[in-house]
């Protein structure tokens, strides 16, 4: 959660999309200053106004994340109103570079179009982006503010609810979005003797697994028990895999001076305890699921 970059066309609507806060968002592929993201110039200070040649459009933050974006990330669809786990992080990244939540604006951007090479219409995009060295290659990332674990969701009575043993895995065919860590941790770790099938969105596996297209599809850990728990009836979270390490970061066009500012906001986010009080709040009955191996 394709790869357009060079003509990036559009607004966001508040009442079309609910992500805004009042006003038009509107992406023109260039910052306004013609500065933004790609200045170059040594970053000497993350003082409010020390950073504002580096945003894309000074006076205000402007952040980017898929559509719909879903609970426990964010609630109602509406990253705006600072309620789930990563639209109160931003906020919380906001605060701590000076930044009013009236002056933080949203954007839309796809889950796969966010790691393409090229210059980007936002400052940062969050949205579960897993870090690895592949995207690292044509984006930059900040420190990570949450660590990534993989869960599985099937429907209740299908065989894999049951039979999950390493090997028993293996024989299954699953469903995934094409470009995730979740498809590549199917394909590195589970290693089944099906080729997954891969979808455009999200919505279009759990569409599959509805479908029995597919046994099972792998996600973060919180998303699959909302999911299971709210989306898909009669849907169960088969368990979560051990930890693998990968973490969510919050991405920037390659090279942006930004970063170096967003990671001491995030480092003072964990230091003051905010992180793990919002990982309570919001992911907390997401994250109690039995560990299998795969």
């Amino acid at each position: 959660m394709t790869f357009r970059r060079l003509a990036l066309v559009g607004a966001l609507l508040v009442a079309g999309t609910g992500m805004g806060v009042g006003s038009i968002a509107t992406v023109s592929g260039a910052s306004p200053d013609a500065q933004g993201p790609g200045n170059t110039a040594p970053l000497r200070s993350c003082s409010y106004s020390a950073i504002q040649p580096y945003l894309y459009s000074p006076g205000h933050l402007t952040i980017a994340t898929d559509a719909p974006a879903y609970p426990p990330w964010f609630e109602h669809n509406r990253p705006s109103d600072q309620k789930g786990y990563e639209s109160a992080v931003a906020y919380g990244v906001a605060k701590r570079l000076g930044f009013k939540p009236s002056q933080v604006r949203w954007v839309v951007e796809t889950f796969n179009a966010s790691y393409a090479p090229g210059p980007k219409h936002f400052d940062f995009d969050i949205n579960e982006i897993s870090v690895t060295k592949t995207r690292a290659k044509a984006v930059t990332f900040s420190t990570g503010y949450y660590t990534d674990d993989e869960a599985l969701v099937a429907l209740k009575g299908s065989p894999i609810v049951e039979h999950h043993t390493p090997a028993a895995l293996e024989r299954y065919v699953y469903g995934e979005e094409i470009g995730t860590t979740a498809l590549q941790y199917i394909n590195s770790r589970i290693r089944p003797t099906h080729r997954p099938e891969t979808f455009t969105t999200l919505n279009d596996v759990k569409s599959a697994l509805q479908d029995h297209r597919i046994a099972a599809f792998v996600t973060d850990t919180p998303t699959s028990q909302y999911i299971a728990t709210t989306e898909i009836p009669h849907a169960v979270v088969v368990g979560q895999f051990p930890a693998s390490g990968q973490h969510y970061g919050l991405l920037f066009q390659k090279g942006d001076k930004l970063v170096k500012c967003v990671d001491k906001a995030i480092h003072e986010l964990k230091k003051s305890g905010v992180l793990r009080k919002l990982v309570k709040k919001y992911l907390r009955v997401y994250t109690s699921i039995p560990v299998i191996k795969p």
